[in-house]
């Protein structure tokens, strides 16, 4: 998709990535009452709504800023998709509800389909990335999280209470686990078709 030209929409994404207030109110204002009304007209209600929302938003918040998200079609197109495909998930998992779609209003937009289909598998990995994680030891935990956060691995070692090496050591070893959990789980087949 690096071949694609970079749609003028792209000012939300970046403006999501900077925390930009103007542009993240602007997205409601434009963009959320589209999606109100689908899912209110879909088994859902305003505040159903406003949650799928939110996730949406912090969704692509976190594609922004870890893997650079690059737009080549209208952001209304993509966020709606994401909207669309959130809500029909939660639908799913309360299979209790009667599920009523209304279909007039999907998107045509094939680089919007596309983008979301590629958020849906980022969404997928970062969720059995955090539940695996959850699997480790306290002591890996916490030397992970502490080397996310902090870039030089002398002050993760200070921070601990450890030394250099042996932060340097057991990183990679706990890298070596965490990967080991994540190939090993029968949802990282389903996300490498």
């Amino acid at each position: 998709m690096s071949d694609k030209k970079l749609h003028e929409d792209q000012k939300y994404i970046d403006g999501l990535a900077e925390n930009n207030a103007f542009i993240i109110q602007a997205i409601y204002d434009k963009f959320a009452p589209k999606v109100i009304n689908y899912i209110k007209q879909n088994s859902g209600d305003a505040y159903d709504a406003q949650d799928v929302i939110q996730e949406t938003i912090i969704t692509i918040y976190n594609q922004a800023k870890q893997k650079k998200l690059q737009l080549t079609c209208p952001f209304d197109a993509y966020f709606f998709l994401l909207c669309k495909r959130k809500w029909l998930n939660q639908l799913k998992k309360s299979k209790g509800k009667e599920v009523t779609i209304n279909e007039e209003v999907l998107s045509k937009d094939d680089d919007a389909q596309v983008l979301s289909f590629e958020t849906s598998i980022f969404e997928n990995k970062q969720a059995l990335f955090n539940e695996m994680f959850q699997q480790l030891g306290d002591a890996c935990k916490d030397l992970l999280k502490a080397s996310f956060k902090i870039k030089s691995m002398e002050d993760v070692a200070k921070s601990l209470d450890i030394t250099y090496a042996y932060a340097r050591k057991k990183k990679s070893l706990c890298i070596g686990q965490l990967t080991k959990l994540v190939k090993a789980s029968p949802k990282f087949n389903r996300l490498n078709y």
